[in-house]
């Protein structure tokens, strides 16, 4: 067998043709969806990028790698201690590890182990091909650096290829001799004036003042026309969206190069190709622009394509799924055995025959830009999420908000007043899966409360007195205060 799997950093799955997007993003990818199967409901259990693929590569949940921010302890794996062996967990029993086992060649082109010190993810490669640019690489490069391995190692054996790609990741970076393909294309019918206008009037980390963090500088070490300094209009919410727009349908020429060349080395048809994300992307919901900073369905929901050599073709699967379950279904499908330590399970059994199976709810975990858990469960014939804070990230967010995304996929409407029975069972779902993660964690520790312990999310660390002082100078005091009075330990620091 053999494997390339095309990782696409914060693609969210609704601006992809072949998940309804009104605009032609994805032609690529669309075609791969429609000689395979897409699957509707893939969450990553941790956002963003380093729990995320801790999580798909470890085969365990966040909370019991111990992976679930970008910095301080919470970005570091649960210490082993004396029961580790010559070799660790990550190495013994990753997905790398179990592709190994099965008679597979590993190799990844990625910058990311770079970007996040994530030596751990390196566990279980033969290869590592490190494109050098910590994440600000483009699709063109690192489709080079594929089509040069597969020159050197298509007709060897069986083998697994993992491809990193960062177009649709800020700031986007598609050249500009790329134009915009989506000049005169409307914009997501529900991104209105209305909708930016309070989201301007309102406040937090990537929102439109200060889109680019706590402030309104735009990258200055090199030009990106598609990132204006604020989105302070409906031309600079247009400039946002082309930019992410363009960045995936760059992404997408690239990965049609790919597709060709496997094509015309005869390798096509016999060569799985899996199409996943480490997280969406936040584009104005819950006031974040261009980040990935919550656990709610934008951050957490993830695009899984997969075309398999005599596998479902045209089908689309809408069980509730985890990446890492995904992962655990290459093993099985492979022959293998998926390790008793996985969170991760595997579907293979359901998979040839195109019949969706799932688990009853999904729970998603943010460490990094905010201390937050969020359950994706049905009820009543409507999907709800349901989402608990422990620490806001100085964004917009209540301790609990529930969302009916039937009716509101875009979480506009906060419904807990109106729902408590169903924010009830949210809470409740939460609960039960808590309960189940610590019986069956290496750990006494629940890393989240590590985050909280060290200061809060690492993104936010040190962030609110200068930021208390911008909302301020910016006609902004309500927010100042209504920060400072849910903060006052930090608003003094």
């Amino acid at each position: 067998m053999r494997i390339v799997h095309i990782d696409i950093d914060s693609l969210r799955p609704d601006h992809l043709g072949c998940y309804g997007y009104h605009r032609d993003t994805s032609p690529t990818i669309d075609r791969l969806a429609n000689e395979g199967a897409r699957f509707e409901h893939v969450y990553a259990s941790d956002a963003p990028c380093l729990p995320s693929r801790t999580a798909m590569w470890s085969g365990r949940f966040g909370i019991h790698t111990g992976v679930v921010g970008h910095g301080g302890t919470a970005a570091t794996p649960f210490i082993e201690g004396p029961s580790r062996g010559f070799t660790d967990g990550f190495a013994q029993t990753g997905w790398m590890a179990c592709l190994r086992d099965a008679g597979l060649w590993t190799a990844t082109i990625s910058s990311f182990g770079e970007r996040h010190a994530a030596w751990h993810w390196h566990a279980g490669f033969n290869e590592v091909i490190n494109t050098g640019r910590a994440g600000m690489d483009r699709a063109d490069e690192v489709v080079d650096e594929a089509i040069a391995w597969l020159d050197r190692r298509s007709d060897v054996g069986d083998w697994y290829l993992h491809l990193n790609l960062w177009d649709p990741h800020t700031p986007y970076r598609t050249p500009e001799s790329f134009g915009n393909p989506f000049r005169d294309d409307p914009l997501p019918e529900w991104l209105t004036e209305d909708v930016w206008r309070a989201c301007w009037n309102g406040y937090g980390p990537h929102s439109p003042q200060e889109p680019h963090g706590f402030r309104d500088e735009a990258w200055l070490h090199e030009p990106y026309p598609w990132v204006p300094a604020q989105i302070d209009s409906m031309d600079a919410v247009r400039q946002w969206i082309d930019g992410y727009d363009t960045g995936i349908r760059y992404a997408d020429a690239q990965i049609a190069r790919l597709r060709n060349d496997l094509d015309r080395r005869g390798l096509l048809d016999e060569t799985a190709v899996m199409i996943t994300a480490d997280h969406g992307e936040n584009l104005g919901e819950l006031n974040v622009w261009g980040d990935h900073q919550t656990a709610d369905v934008m951050t957490c929901r993830v695009p899984l394509i997969v075309r398999w050599p005599d596998g479902p073709q045209g089908h689309v699967d809408r069980g509730y799924h985890y990446l890492t379950d995904w992962a655990a279904t290459t093993i099985e499908l492979l022959g293998g055995d998926v390790p008793e330590n996985w969170d991760g399970q595997s579907f293979a059994e359901a998979f040839p025959h195109a019949n969706g199976s799932g688990r009853d709810y999904l729970v998603s975990g943010q460490g990094a830009w905010a201390c937050q858990r969020g359950v994706r469960f049905r009820q009543d014939d409507r999907e709800w999420l349901c989402l608990s804070t422990l620490h806001d990230g100085y964004k917009m967010l209540e301790p609990v908000m529930l969302f009916d995304l039937t009716s509101d996929p875009h979480e506009q409407a906060e419904r807990s007043t109106d729902h408590p029975e169903v924010a009830d069972r949210g809470l409740a779902l939460l609960a039960q899966w808590e309960r189940e993660m610590a019986r069956t964690s290496p750990s006494d520790v629940d890393p989240l409360w590590t985050v909280l312990r060290e200061g809060g999310p690492f993104h936010t660390r040190g962030e609110l007195p200068p930021y208390l002082a911008r909302l301020r100078a910016t006609a902004r005091a309500e927010h100042a205060k209504a920060l400072a009075t849910r903060h006052p330990d930090e608003a003094d620091r």
